[in-house]
């Protein structure tokens, strides 16, 4: 069993802010073993519109880098992501740092293209694929919020024995369309599917983020959310359930008669 920690942090987040100093004592407190954030989790959000921003990017991806240890601390294992360069664009990275040490995850690989996240014109994945890892105990796979609507990728992770798909997310306040698909990924998969958001706007333009982290047992069955007031949930992930539900319906269901 694996203490995981979901959260909903504020848009505009800052090492050494009052901010930071609150969250990081109730993570103390807390004592959770794994730590999962919102999708890139400091300053202000900056894929709003277009044209992609270079100098921006670079500062906002610079801020990421600069503020690793100090995350690193709030948890034994920790997983988020940040921006990072390649060549002139930038790579959604989510990452693991446990123990102090840093490891690449995943890159994201699907984008949204409207106003206020036009993540589609910011960002190119550098790295392929879906895969998963060995954290805190866990086999662990990451779906980073958009890609948390392709239940396919979901199917696909449980397939490779996930217990845990961490969804880090940067999403509105619409949550009816989030908690369907956080449902469907645990039905699929055979996995609890954990997900923190941010929430608010720092400057109060838009897009407002929504919070609302929440967590499903293998079985869609609701283990709770966050909320102004409540921004840390902390559920106990267990590998002998998600294990024994990759032999329950519909997990164990073959798809060897569809045609590619």
């Amino acid at each position: 069993m694996t203490r995981v920690c979901v959260v909903e942090w504020p848009d505009g987040l800052q090492v050494g802010s009052k901010a930071w100093a609150a969250l990081a004592g109730d993570l103390a407190a807390a004592a959770p073993e794994l730590l999962i954030t919102n999708e890139m989790p400091f300053g202000s959000w900056l894929p709003r519109q277009l044209p992609y921003d270079r100098a921006a990017a670079r500062t906002w991806a610079d801020m990421h880098e600069a503020s690793l240890p100090a995350l690193a601390c709030l948890a034994q294992a920790v997983i988020s992501s940040r921006p990072i360069f390649h060549g002139d664009v930038l790579a959604n990275e989510a990452f693991a740092i446990e123990d102090g040490v840093y490891r690449t995850l995943h890159h994201k690989q699907i984008f949204p293209a409207e106003e206020g996240w036009q993540e589609d014109g910011w960002f190119a994945p550098r790295r392929p694929g879906f895969d998963t890892h060995a954290i805190a105990g866990l086999t662990v796979g990451v779906l980073l919020c958009t890609e948390l609507m392709f239940p396919e990728h979901a199917r696909a992770l449980g397939r490779q024995g996930a217990h845990l798909i961490a969804v880090p997310r940067a999403s509105g306040r619409a949550m009816t369309t989030w908690r369907t698909a956080g449902a469907m990924a645990a039905i699929v998969s055979g996995a609890y599917v954990l997900s923190s958001n941010r929430v608010g706007s720092a400057d109060g333009q838009p897009p407002v983020f929504g919070g609302q982290g929440f967590a499903f047992a293998p079985s869609a069955v609701t283990l709770g959310e966050t909320s102004r007031g409540m921004e840390m949930l902390v559920v106990d992930v267990e590998r002998d359930v998600a294990d024994a539900a990759k032999s329950a319906y519909p997990v164990y269901v073959s798809d060897r008669h569809v045609r590619p």
